[in-house]
């Protein structure tokens, strides 16, 4: 393995961590890019496959999408290091709202930028998507099942049971069309519980307790994370709505991981070590779930049986994100001047397929922060 492998990656995650604003589809968006496009690390199938293996773990998938591509450039330190380098930018930005948040009781006032960014970063996602749906949806069953993943997913019908649902579905209909499959290997997922504390007390070790457990349990969106949060924080009294809301705010508007909204939280609750051991323990199951998953994933190409299984997982992957850039259009395209946006970052996006996504979000901020005057 070439040293300057480690040096590319980590290059590259730093820039995606202070550059990737928007929800995971969009960060893995700006990855796709990046890997196979521009640096061509790998084809489009493998990384089709790598999204497939991600989203049937736990975790934050855009940080775990990161760990697999270090994984796969530079061995098991491009891992650590491209995990690291995406996760920390956005860490200590939020490190430093939750100081500010923590000394002067708000926020600064930065929703006239954020106007435009939306419709920019949906335009992403489904310039990015589009090569996959080509690639992944190549029958009539798989092109039949992702429609019913969407249908399910506008429904909001939980993700894994989405994905896994479409494997097991299409292994029946392969299973039905034939006598059997030979399948040449067979791999189980590795599977992780974790106890809840009895109770849970504004201690360290009780905060790095509750976040690594959430970090291992919780499938889907990142957005499900404040759900647990609302249950293990504000409903127990160690965290008011209000400074839950202002997190998700944090979330929104920070580039990187919405999970690194965990670090604003940790350090309203106990300062900065809170912050420290709440962001170590929400992560730390993405490393560990993506080394025990990432030397399994050619495997399961390679395999007849899960390779119609990882189809299907595929196409229902695309089928979500599909839903999620439907689900924020209705939130956030609303105008003439957001629909405006949306088009024009889409056709840039289309046509000029080398540019920076970054320079798309820039573009889109400083237009969305201008029209807000007419």
């Amino acid at each position: 393995m070439e040293k300057g492998n480690i040096k590319q990656v980590a290059v590259l995650f730093l820039k995606l961590g202070f550059i990737g604003f928007g929800v995971p589809a969009a960060h893995i968006a700006i990855m796709r890019n990046e890997v196979v496009l521009k640096r061509k690390w790998m084809n489009e199938q493998h990384f089709l496959d790598l999204i497939g293996a991600t989203n049937l773990i736990p975790g934050p998938n855009s940080t775990e999408m990161a760990i697999h591509i270090g994984k796969e450039r530079a061995g098991w330190k491009g891992l650590i290091v491209a995990g690291l380098c995406f996760i920390l930018p956005a860490v200590l930005i939020t490190g430093c709202f939750a100081w500010l948040y923590k000394e002067y009781g708000q926020l600064p006032e930065a929703q006239p930028f954020f106007y435009g960014i939306k419709p920019a970063i949906i335009a992403i996602i489904i310039s990015a998507i589009f090569p996959f749906a080509k690639k992944s949806f190549k029958t009539i069953e798989l092109g039949a099942i992702g429609l019913i993943a969407l249908l399910l997913s506008l429904f909001n019908i939980n993700e894994i049971f989405i994905m896994f649902g479409a494997g097991f579905f299409s292994l029946f209909l392969s299973f039905a069309k034939s006598d059997g499959l030979n399948s040449k290997s067979n791999y189980i997922f590795p599977f992780l519980s974790f106890q809840n504390p009895n109770s849970f007390t504004a201690t360290n070790l009780n905060l790095f307790l509750i976040f690594m457990k959430i970090g291992a349990i919780l499938y889907g969106s990142g957005y499900v994370l404040f759900a647990f949060l609302d249950a293990d924080l504000v409903k127990t009294g160690l965290l008011s709505r209000n400074q839950l809301i202002d997190a998700i705010a944090v979330g929104q508007f920070t580039p990187g991981p919405v999970f690194s909204s965990v670090t604003f939280i940790g350090y309203q609750i106990n300062g900065f070590t809170g912050a420290v051991v709440s962001t170590i323990g929400i992560f730390i199951p993405s490393f560990i779930f993506v080394a025990l998953l990432n030397p399994l994933v050619n495997k399961m190409r390679n395999s007849n049986l899960f390779s119609i299984f990882l189809d299907a997982v595929n196409v229902a992957s695309v089928a979500i994100i599909i839903a999620i850039c439907l689900q924020m259009g209705n939130d956030s395209i609303k105008d003439w001047k957001t629909i405006f946006i949306a088009i024009t970052s889409l056709l840039i996006a289309f046509k000029f397929k080398k540019i920076n996504s970054a320079l798309i979000v820039l573009g889109s901020s400083i237009t969305g922060y201008l029209l807000t005057f007419i």
